[in-house]
């Protein structure tokens, strides 16, 4: 029999991912990472306004470079390659033509950031999300999306850059996810009409639902603003999951690429969502990706849920992980990101005091120690040592219940708090935040049994693991695979080439397993209980606090 590979290509935050895999035996043969260079350079960016937004030529070359290189790395691997399949991150959306061209890719808008992709964790929508929740008809379309809608998602995003620049909102003819664009430029049909649709990011992030033919009637985004009115006409009405082919690779990405044409290319899905399923996702397991955010995947049975609404969450959507079963979303907005802040927040007077030439490698060192000396100190620690609470709002709160303008907190400082204990109080909140979105899978009738975990964090902190399963109170499976994303987005790909007859086989047959377990230490349970709800209690006041602030 002869070499079955697929082509698993994952877009992460900073970079694009190619992964070949063997479809037959799951071996992962060669991969490489392209980073985004305008992003690395900080171009259309401006975090102090939350601003996030990535041009479609990064994109577009490191597809090309990432792709080229992994292929070099296995000889003869480009005529074995059988199938193709992306997963981005979302919601990322972008204002295109009539043509399915990103804006930012035609000359007058090459330089205007609201032309360009909106990264997930732009949030300069804030106010858009809230006159969507505020909206008297919201609560019909908002409950299969846990009720409250994001600043992080299709609809707020597309208002906001509708109402800050004319100049866009009269040249953008429809909109399309980054999950979307990829698999459509590979088979060169980016015609927003006809391209298909990602059942997973158009249910978790822009109301799409089966019982109202769609996305949400047009009566009701003109409600919302008149900014919104026809566009639904100019989106689409069918969405379809990442198992359904999206068409053929074109003569002209076979070229740019080195494949041969006509290989098969999925519908693609968001990163998450593909690398749950890398991950060996199961039913009542939730598969946590803990990276610079977390998000937090489960899948159900449908009559686990029946007509049950999960308050909170980002959505419940059938078949967005794997088909026939229902898929639901959460997530933390900050997790490694805020010890990345720590980290920068200790490093800042090295970052602008002048090195002496020649130091510049040692300089390197002691920055990337940093991280590893604190978590060393802090494993010495017992729960709650120094008595410092953290809140984890660092970039606002995704879930449970959706609050973009939340702020992140130390409380109970002295004089005698070191940085370990900082760092320590900073890990404990993170993992109340997660230890929060359980109780609320559990308060609404569906009972976790376990995590699969995956992404750097999972990877590089034993001392994270050790206190998310100790105050999770389940065993948690760290993800063999490296890049589980891509992986996913392989296993995809070989079911829509035909390789496997569904997910769960394609599962089966090319999963890496897992590489360690952490159980929880019991002893602890009472004292991490005790803190949490010193935990709940701060927050509280911190979110009570903000609204009022708000309402001024």
């Amino acid at each position: 029999m002869r070499d079955k590979f697929t082509l698993g290509i994952d877009y992460g935050s900073d970079s694009v991912r190619a992964l070949i895999v063997d479809a037959l035996s799951g071996e992962e043969k060669a991969s490489h990472v392209c980073w985004y260079t305008r992003w690395k350079e900080g171009r259309y960016s401006d975090s102090a306004v939350n601003r996030f937004r990535q041009h479609p030529i990064d994109y577009v070359n490191g597809l090309e470079t990432a792709v080229r290189e992994a292929l070099s790395k296995v000889n003869g691997s480009s005529g074995k390659i059988c199938g193709i399949a992306v997963d981005t991150t979302g919601s990322t959306p972008v204002p295109v033509d009539k043509k399915g061209t990103p804006l930012s890719l035609l000359p007058e808008f090459s330089e205007n950031p609201n032309a360009m992709f909106i990264l997930w964790k732009d949030h300069c929508a804030l106010a858009e999300a809230e006159e969507i929740n505020l909206h008297r008809k919201s609560i019909e379309y908002l409950k299969y999306e846990g009720g409250i809608y994001s600043s992080e998602w299709f609809w707020a995003k597309i208002l906001h850059i509708l109402r800050t620049d004319e100049a866009v909102r009269a040249a953008a003819w429809s909109w399309v996810e980054h999950c979307d664009w990829i698999p459509a430029l590979l088979t060169g049909n980016t015609d927003p009409l006809l391209l298909k649709r990602s059942r997973c990011a158009a249910g978790h992030k822009a109301m799409w639902h089966k019982d109202w033919n769609g996305l949400p009637p047009d009566k009701f985004l003109s409600g919302i603003d008149v900014h919104l009115s026809g566009l639904r006409d100019r989106l689409y009405r069918e969405t379809y999951t990442s198992d359904v082919c999206a068409g053929n690779l074109c003569s002209e990405w076979a070229r740019r690429l080195g494949l041969p044409v006509g290989i098969p290319v999925s519908v693609g899905a968001f990163d998450a969502h593909m690398g749950a399923v890398g991950g060996g996702i199961e039913p009542f397991w939730l598969s946590k990706v803990m990276g610079t955010s977390t998000c937090d995947m489960l899948v159900v049975p449908h009559n686990a849920v029946g007509k049950k609404l999960i308050k909170g969450i980002c959505g419940q959507v059938d078949g967005s992980i794997i088909p026939e079963m229902t898929g639901l979303e959460a997530g933390q907005s900050a997790f490694g990101d805020i010890f990345a802040w720590f980290k920068n927040i200790l490093s800042w007077p090295l970052n602008h005091i002048k090195s002496p030439a020649g130091t510049e490698e040692k300089f390197c060192k002691v920055m990337e120690e940093i991280i590893p000396e604190l978590e060393k100190e802090a494993a010495a620690m017992k729960p709650g040592d120094g008595g410092i609470t953290g809140i984890d709002w660092h970039n606002g709160r995704r879930t449970p219940d959706a609050n973009q303008k939340l702020k992140g907190a130390i409380f109970g400082l002295s004089l005698g708090s070191s940085a370990p204990m900082i760092y320590r109080a900073l890990v404990e909140s993170a993992v109340f935040g997660a230890r929060r979105i359980f109780e609320r899978f559990a308060k609404e009738g569906i009972q976790i049994v376990g995590v699969n975990a995956l992404g750097g964090v999972a990877k590089k902190s034993p001392l994270v693991m050790q206190i998310m399963t100790d105050v999770l109170g389940v065993p948690i499976r760290v993800v063999r695979s490296e890049q589980a994303c891509a992986l996913g987005a392989a296993m995809f790909a070989a079911v829509t080439a035909g390789i496997h007859t569904d997910i769960p086989t394609a599962m089966k047959n090319m999963s890496g397993g897992f590489e360690k377990t952490y159980v929880p230490d019991v002893s602890l349970k009472n004292e991490y209980d005790r803190l949490y709800l010193k935990y709940c209690k701060y927050g509280a006041f911190i979110e009570q606090d903000t609204m009022n602030s708000s309402d001024e």
